[in-house]
């Protein structure tokens, strides 16, 4: 039987999408797009709130326009999801991230967000040894070399 506090945490989270940007570096290496976040500049990938007029993916997409500037062929199915807790002024919310894949395409010299934030392409593993949160360690490192990618 589960855990009675586990299961109120788990009906308390809060949705939130993100897009996992990747592309193929000119030798054919699965390569991996991250961005600081703004306040604690630690390495994450594109997320945000889902759009009541956009599907979850599209909308993930739009984040990665935002935040990271890139552009391209989004996966429709979820590659998985992990948690973290947002921390705010008012306390600690737990939020639960579906997670889509961005085949990258475009890449912007600017973009909404460009003063806010770094971007940089890692491999798989150096993406996952930046990540803080385990289980989007876990999505990055299932990435397969026969995944999209330019």
């Amino acid at each position: 039987m589960e855990d009675t506090r586990i299961s109120k945490r788990r009906a308390h989270l809060v949705r939130q999408i993100a897009a996992l940007p990747v592309r193929r570096s000119a030798d054919g290496e699965l390569l991996v797009l991250l961005v600081t976040s703004r306040e604690t500049r630690r390495w994450i990938i594109p997320k945000g709130w889902p759009w009541d007029d956009r599907d979850d993916h599209l909308a993930a997409g739009e984040e990665a326009w935002e935040e990271a500037g890139v552009r391209g062929t989004l996966g429709r199915k979820s590659l998985g999801s992990f948690r973290y807790d947002k921390r705010r002024r008012d306390g600690v919310t737990p939020i639960i991230v579906s997670v889509y894949l961005l085949d990258v395409a475009d890449v912007a010299d600017t973009w909404p967000e460009s003063h806010q934030r770094e971007r940089a392409w890692f491999s798989v593993g150096d993406a996952a040894a930046l990540i803080e949160e385990p289980e989007l360690r876990d999505i990055i490192l299932s990435l397969k070399d026969d995944q999209p990618g330019t």
